[in-house]
């Protein structure tokens, strides 16, 4: 799977769980600061993602823009 199949896929996501239209969704959006997620919010964007690509992510990862998720996702993925 592709870093912009696995975009499209969190930028879903991420707009119905913040709310949000897909085009304020972009790779280089902070998750808490520009898309006002909170930390409950964040674990269930990445919650999601576990469930939709059959995957295990940690929370605690370095994980700040939409890019880095996308990266973090693409990491886990290649190495199942």
């Amino acid at each position: 799977m592709t870093e912009e199949q696995i975009f499209e896929k969190v930028q879903a996501i991420a707009a119905e769980q913040l709310d949000l239209d897909k085009d304020e969704i972009q790779l280089s959006s902070n998750v808490k600061e520009d898309l006002d997620a909170d930390s409950l919010d964040f674990f269930e964007i990445m919650n999601e993602l576990e469930d939709t690509f059959d995957i295990e992510l940690e929370s605690d990862e370095n994980v700040q823009t939409i890019e880095d998720v996308v990266k973090y996702v693409k990491t886990q993925l290649d190495q199942k």
